[in-house]
């Protein structure tokens, strides 16, 4: 039977859409967020619910098809896509579900973080998402979840509590601490390796709706001085506040280039008051935007600086220590930097989700520091050679700072070597034998791979 027969027979049951390259809407469901992949599956499967990731699962096992899942389709990497092979598409199961009383929220697997924040926040609710609102739920979550909640609540993955996962085998298995506990404790970092999360249960807290938080900016010439105040100020910050540090180049078209702080604190309106009192007072900023602001306002601050469609390649790498020399080397690269749409972002990584044990987990993430981030991202093609170029290169800079953690879901498309055993370090060994346990033929392989042991 051909992939389009296999279709005709599936169709008339399929609540959603499947859709073959002469599709009218196939061009514009294969692309995803990163402008530089331009993958062209042989077939896509616009789910809406569980029954049709089950039966697009299967399909793909009849046809012999190479899987791609896309919850938001964010992952820089692309890993979302595929060439030939079946796109299982989430996109458009936006379901959520809030218990007020339980503290609890369920969503689909193709929810984003701005869709779950706004149910959330009618009754005073939140939980770690992205740094950004446009990210998906289940792919930032399954490979951890850096977020402005984090110090106080843990990564996004500390705060899940259920997934209903669709299985390499088409089967439907709910994973929790009680059903299923060796595969809910590999899915919280173990990314898409053991199945399609197709639904997320995550444990709420009381945030906000108003919070402290924004952005302070300052000429690029302050760099040293401002990065240096930054660390210092990390070394004190309490769990209720997130701080991360940016260069970038002026959104208003000028070329001039700047460096920026932004804070989130979930505490009171006083205790945040005082906690960013010392960023506001500091030096001479060109922008201050820092004070009482929406905790969906605060999550899509920076939306605006990642179009979708915009061509882009990241390197990141934790740093347990922003010495004046990494700092220098920091500061040199941007300066390099001539495409006005790149930046470098340091987040840091301190509270409650570096309490957690790092067996307690799949994710290895477990330690205080800094994540710098190397975002080079441009709009014309034949800029790509120096996009990649200039990442490459300040990324190289670095390394005699680097400690050998990486965050899974800021990893490249072409990292070399095994980077799973990067990423999952002591860990690795037990994930391998639970792929083994629940994904054996390694179905679902396009993605941080873990391979059976």
């Amino acid at each position: 039977m051909t992939v389009t027969e296999a279709v005709t027979k599936l169709a008339p049951s399929f609540s959603g859409q499947l859709l073959e390259p002469p599709h009218p809407a196939y061009d514009q469901a294969r692309r995803v967020h990163n402008g530089l992949v331009d993958k062209r599956p042989a077939l896509i499967a616009r789910c809406l619910g569980t029954a049709d990731v089950a039966d697009a699962v299967k399909l793909a096992r009849e046809q012999n098809l190479e899987v791609a899942v896309r919850g938001g389709g964010h992952n820089v990497a692309g890993r979302a896509a595929i060439d030939g092979g079946l796109m299982i598409d989430l996109q458009p199961m936006k379901g959520v579900l809030v218990d007020a009383k339980a503290r609890t929220v369920r969503a689909q697997g193709g929810v984003l973080w701005k869709e779950l924040n706004r149910e959330t926040e009618v009754h005073g609710l939140a939980t770690t998402g992205g740094v950004v609102g446009s990210t998906g739920i289940a792919g930032l979550t399954l490979g951890g979840g850096i977020g402005w909640l984090m110090p106080k609540y843990g990564l996004a993955l500390d705060n899940l509590r259920s997934a209903e996962m669709v299985m390499a085998d088409g089967s439907v298995r709910r994973a929790s601490k009680d059903e299923n506990p060796d595969l809910f404790w590999a899915i919280r970092g173990g990314g898409g390796n053991f199945g399609i999360a197709s639904s997320l249960e995550f444990t709420l807290h009381q945030v906000g709706p108003v919070i402290t938080g924004g952005l302070v900016a300052h000429p690029f010439p302050a760099a040293r001085d401002v990065l240096r105040f930054f660390r210092d100020q990390c070394a004190n910050l309490p769990d209720e506040m997130m701080l991360a540090a940016g260069l970038l180049f002026a959104p208003d078209g000028s070329g001039h280039k700047a460096v920026g702080m932004i804070a989130a604190h979930s505490g009171s309106q006083a205790a945040g008051e005082a906690a960013v009192r010392p960023i506001k007072a500091f030096g001479t900023p060109v922008m201050d935007a820092m004070g009482p602001i929406p905790y969906t306002v605060q999550n899509g601050l920076l939306d605006a600086a990642f179009p979708k469609g915009a061509l882009n390649y990241w390197k990141a790498q934790f740093l347990t220590d922003l010495s004046d020399a990494a700092i220098d080397a920091i500061i040199e690269g941007f300066d390099a930097c001539q495409l006005p749409m790149c930046q470098m972002v340091i987040e840091h990584l301190h509270g409650a989700g570096c309490r957690v044990p790092v067996a307690g987990t799949a994710c290895a993430l477990r330690v205080e520091g800094f994540n710098v981030v190397i975002i080079s991202q441009w709009t014309d093609p034949k800029d790509t050679t120096a996009g990649m170029g200039w990442c490459r290169k300040t990324y190289s800079s670095l390394e005699p700072f680097f400690a050998p953690t990486r965050y899974v879901n800021y990893l490249e498309a072409d990292v070399a070597g095994d980077p799973a055993a990067l990423v999952y370090g002591p860990n690795y060994p037990k994930l391998r034998e639970l792929k083994r346990k629940f994904d054996p033929d390694n179905f679902f392989h396009t993605n941080v791979n873990i391979r059976p042991a």
